[in-house]
């Protein structure tokens, strides 16, 4: 990837999975430039595959680039927005992973509602008709319309949006309001209309309708099964929410702050019988998928652990740390099965961020009496198995030279944590 050099202190501070705002920046912006050649790597596919795409599909792929190239000459930072978003960067792995035929031409057609979601988003007059084979109009980030109609025509003007079944003059009852055109927010009303509904406490959003949530076929089902939007408690999803954010702003400020500026959607899963799950999508850096955690010190322990696994996955974009897999696998303290190193690293990295957390909340006063013992053990336990991990990463020759580095800077941190035990609480 064409990025800026990594600068060494951003490289070692992000090694020991510190929240301090330039290795963030740097993730973001090295996520956008990602997303960008993403995005030109699908337009140079296209072009070169002409005679293979179906001409109605190749014409409102052309016809929604064109939208989305004059939306950006005016709101690049809306643009920027909706581009990165985690779900889109889900829908661009699926379709350049698509074979040619029809189901690369279905999937051409969700930059429909890529750049749909931007121009409204940007406010102004728009006039324009667009597929809805499923009955649903799916814009990312912003919600969902059931339309009975294969067709529907969408009409705005610098503050309203309205939906016209198969061109119909009189419209649906569902209406988009730009309600904060700074920022490009839209709010819906209507019978039909599901807003992605916002959680308190910053920007990030609870995202139960995406139709790329949750990747399809073999990949999604590793991740796990997306609950569907009926059968989610929007308010226990809040509240467990915030209380997660309130217990991290009081046990590591920084890191609570990290969590507000990093992780822009939640996407419910079904549990998995009483086994909590969690996961991350590599071509989805912001997301957390996660089934309902258990109070608010399970939701701050999987935001942290989550958003690990997130921040690592961006930065091998930028500094491959591993070089391709092999064969070798590693018997690691918190999985059964023997992993890869890119499996040893990730989890040594998300651990050892949890590590510093439970550190902190063993020792931090104030702490409840029931977490601050609990984090201690915990502490204890996952102190000694990051240890063995790293024993494997640092005698590894599958690291890269800036892997070794890496590597060598959790060591450091890990050690820095200390041994001491702490379950004595």
């Amino acid at each position: 990837m064409n990025v800026a050099p990594l600068p060494a202190p951003a490289f070692a501070e992000l090694a020991r999975t510190s929240s301090a705002p330039a290795g963030l920046t740097l993730l973001r912006s090295a996520l956008h430039t990602r997303r960008l050649l993403l995005l030109k790597a699908l337009l140079v596919r296209v072009h070169g595959q002409r005679e293979a795409v179906e001409p109605g599909a190749l014409g409102r792929f052309e016809r929604s680039w064109d939208l989305l190239e004059r939306v950006e000459r005016g709101h690049p930072a809306v643009v920027r927005d909706v581009l990165d978003y985690p779900m889109t960067g889900v829908w661009l792995a699926t379709v350049l992973a698509e074979p040619a035929g029809p189901g690369f031409d279905r999937l051409l057609a969700r930059l429909d509602m890529v750049s749909l979601t931007a121009a409204l988003r940007c406010g102004g007059p728009l006039d324009l008709t667009v597929e809805n084979p499923d009955g649903l109009l799916s814009l990312p980030g912003v919600g969902r319309l059931r339309v009975a109609a294969d067709r529907v025509r969408i009409s705005a003007d610098d503050r309203t949006v309205r939906f016209h079944p198969d061109g119909a003059r009189h419209p649906a009852p569902a209406v988009l309001t730009l309600v904060d055109r700074r920022h490009g927010v839209l709010a819906g009303r209507g019978p039909d209309w599901s807003p992605v509904r916002p959680l308190p406490r910053g920007t990030a959003r609870l995202d139960d309708l995406d139709p790329y949530r949750v990747p399809v076929g073999a990949a999604g089902g590793s991740v796990g099964t997306a609950a569907d939007h009926d059968d989610i408690d929007h308010a226990a999803w809040s509240a467990r929410w915030h209380a997660a954010h309130e217990l991290l702003a009081y046990t590591d400020p920084g890191r609570a702050v990290e969590v507000t500026r990093s992780v822009r959607v939640i996407v419910p899963l079904v549990p998995r019988g009483s086994r909590h799950r969690g996961a991350t999508l590599s071509a989805a850096p912001g997301a957390v998928l996660t089934s309902l955690p258990d109070g608010a010190q399970g939701m701050a322990e999987t935001l942290v652990h989550e958003l690990h696994h997130s921040k690592l996955a961006t930065l091998h974009e930028i500094v491959p740390l591993y070089g391709p897999g092999r064969d070798a696998v590693h018997q690691v303290g918190w999985r059964p099965d023997l992993r890869p190193i890119a499996g040893v690293l990730h989890g040594a990295y998300a651990h050892l961020a949890l590590a510093d957390l439970w550190r902190r909340a063993a020792t931090v006063d104030g702490v409840r009496k029931s977490w601050r013992s609990d984090a201690g053990q915990q502490f204890d336990e996952l102190h000694d198995q990051v240890g063995e991990a790293l024993a494997i990463l640092l005698e590894s020759d599958e690291l890269t030279p800036e892997g070794r580095e890496f590597a060598e800077q959790m060591r450091r941190h890990h050690a820095s944590l200390g041994a001491a035990p702490l379950a004595a609480g």
